[in-house]
């Protein structure tokens, strides 16, 4: 368990760009850890007690396992396919297709995106995303891991905005298999706008239940438990809706105030000042 700080009621959201960071790098710290002798290292959170979160104080959680979980081999295998094809990553060619589209894109930062996938399957899902190659969390340099941070802040902002309401989410870091052995001797990382394209280009899946209100969220039954899950609303309206109260000015110590949740899509809505 990663404890995020030793307030109860402070989660990523309420924290400061200084903590967030820490936070941060902390799950480097324990990818590059864990990373150098299990085959899978999975960094996650559950936040809410709508996710299953039973501990009320703000914090993730990280497992290591030495075979591939069956998500992360699905993904392990699409990407090498596509590198064997493409020499390209998979994710980043991917991340291109929608920043040329735009219609999709939640936030659109120097060194983050955030996007709405077409095949989500919650109604507010995101896809956070290095803009550069990046495998791991472990390989974020000094300014990703600051864009992380402010990031996180936006986005977890925004999540709270739509409804006025605490967003639960479970959200996981999806990175290069292992084990990945420290050099000998050590080198320096190699900066983001240098590196190469490989296979695995590091993500987090953010999947929030919430449907309409805080109290409406989607179930998987029926018949998206047994044929196939349906959307509830488009990838394109969720991105707008997100998008709409996404603040251009986020300083993590302003309050979200009540009037977000009522702001129409469309209509620019500024939560803090400029």
């Amino acid at each position: 368990m990663i404890c995020f700080g030793p307030d109860h009621g402070r989660g990523l959201v309420d924290m400061t760009h200084v903590e967030v960071r820490s936070v941060v790098d902390t799950w480097a710290a324990q990818d590059a850890e864990l990373g150098a002798r299990w085959r899978w290292v999975q960094i996650f959170e559950n936040r809410g007690t709508a996710m299953g979160a039973s501990n009320p104080h703000p914090h993730g959680q990280v497992w290591a396992c030495d075979a591939l979980p069956d998500e992360a081999a699905v993904e392990d295998t699409h990407q090498r396919e596509h590198f064997a094809r493409s020499g390209s990553s998979l994710l980043l060619d991917y991340l291109r297709t929608e920043l040329v589209a735009g219609e999709r894109i939640v936030l659109n930062e120097e060194d983050w995106v955030v996007v709405v996938p077409f095949w989500a399957m919650w109604p507010f899902e995101t896809l956070l995303l290095p803009r550069r190659p990046v495998s791991r969390l472990a390989d974020l340099d000094p300014a990703q891991r600051d864009g992380l941070a402010h990031v996180l802040g936006r986005l977890l902002a925004g999540y709270d905005a739509l409804f006025a309401h605490p967003f639960p989410f479970s959200m996981g870091w999806h990175g290069a298999p292992g084990p990945h052995p420290a050099p000998t001797p050590p080198t320096p990382p190699m900066p983001s706008d240098r590196r190469p394209e490989t296979v695995w280009q590091l993500h987090a899946h953010f999947y929030p239940p919430l449907l309409r209100s805080p109290t409406i969220r989607k179930h998987v039954v029926g018949y998206e438990m047994f044929a196939e899950v349906q959307r509830d609303l488009t990838p394109e309206d969720a991105a707008i809706r997100l998008r709409t109260v996404m603040s251009a000015s986020w300083d993590s110590v302003v309050t979200l105030p009540p009037t977000a949740a009522t702001a129409l899509p469309g209509s620019p809505l500024h939560l803090r000042p400029s």
